[in-house]
């Protein structure tokens, strides 16, 4: 079902902040996902990407400076000059790597560095849409964002997010300044943050910013085997539903997705995607892809209704997934859910 319509625009949160009803999460044009035999994909093809993007109206594009690290914003920066006004430009600051361990650093001197860090790479003068990516637990998070307001005074930022965090967080967060966006992981097989966090993000105002809508590529149906994955890949070295028995089983769930996808003339991918969107006009996915068709088939799927029934269905294929999202030392660096 290729994309034939172009995406309409919706407010995300309530700051006045527009938003294509669905975006590009850029993070795999970098790193985190490695095929075993991966085909070489260019600057120039990811640059192709962006440009058919902004054809099909899907103009809401998400990076984080620890993408790369730092590539991924240098690469978004030169697709998108000469054209940077047409685009809601969102990016990160908060998970640092140091001497090769991960961690995260929220302290005020670290968000203002990374933000005027970014913007040099991005070549522009302002932007957008600005998260903390992993919260400093270490530190009050009011401290945090006293830097993300400061920041937004100044005109570097225009709205402020948060990722992974928790409702507590979200509301401390929002208490200092306005967030327009909470992002957070969100599909048919991960759906924890519909107890506590995205009830808090509607009871505020804030928009719902869901990355991996596809399951990690998992619900698009395209990986059959952990052989098709390198052994460094984010997938099968921190998230335990790729890993063994879980593997095995949570493909037999995608069989069921696969059938009830076939009797919609829709992939398994598009059928998981428009479920995300039917979840109302305050959700704005972001999946990732490096390919054209891949595009226009998660922009389609933006445009295909579910019923109540078909829903219901869907949903309940995943009502025991085999598996945490995430390995333990993830896990402390994540929301609850």
């Amino acid at each position: 079902m290729p994309a034939s319509r172009q995406l309409p625009v919706h407010k995300l949160g309530s700051d006045g902040l527009l938003s294509s009803q669905q975006g590009i999460g850029y993070m795999g044009m970098s790193t985190a996902y490695t095929d075993k035999n991966p085909p070489t994909v260019t600057d120039e093809e990811c640059i192709a990407v962006i440009e058919k993007a902004l054809e099909l109206g899907c103009t809401h594009l998400d990076t984080s400076n620890v993408y790369g690290p730092e590539t991924n914003e240098r690469l978004l920066g030169k697709a998108i000059k000469g054209k940077r006004d047409k685009f809601t430009l969102a990016t990160k600051c908060g998970v640092v790597n140091r001497n090769g361990q991960r961690g995260v650093d929220g302290s005020r001197k670290a968000v203002r560095e990374a933000c005027l860090a970014s913007l040099d790479r991005l070549q522009t003068e302002y932007i957008d849409l600005y998260y903390l990516h992993r919260v400093d637990r270490s530190l009050p998070i009011e401290e945090t964002f006293k830097e993300f307001k400061a920041l937004k005074e100044e005109g570097k930022i225009r709205d402020v997010g948060i990722s992974e965090a928790t409702a507590e967080e979200i509301r401390r967060a929002h208490a200092v300044t306005p967030l327009s966006a909470v992002q957070l992981e969100w599909s048919l097989w991960t759906r924890g943050a519909e107890r506590e966090v995205i009830p808090t993000c509607r009871e505020l105002g804030i928009g719902i910013v869901t990355y991996s809508p596809l399951g990690r590529s998992f619900l698009t149906g395209t990986i059959t085997s952990l052989n098709n994955l390198h052994e460094n890949d984010f997938r099968i070295n921190k998230q335990p539903r790729f890993q063994g028995e879980n593997f095995q089983k949570n493909l037999e769930l995608l069989k069921q997705l696969d059938s009830l996808a076939q009797q919609k003339g829709a992939t398994p991918g598009q059928l998981a995607l428009a479920w995300v969107h039917s979840q109302g006009p305050d959700v704005f996915p972001i999946p990732g892809t490096k390919r054209i068709k891949y595009l226009q088939e998660n922009v389609a799927a933006a445009f295909i209704e579910l019923s109540p029934a078909e829903r219901k269905d869907v949903e309940a294929i995943f009502d025991q997934v085999s598996g945490p999202r995430y390995t333990e030392d993830m896990a402390k660096l994540s929301g609850d859910y």
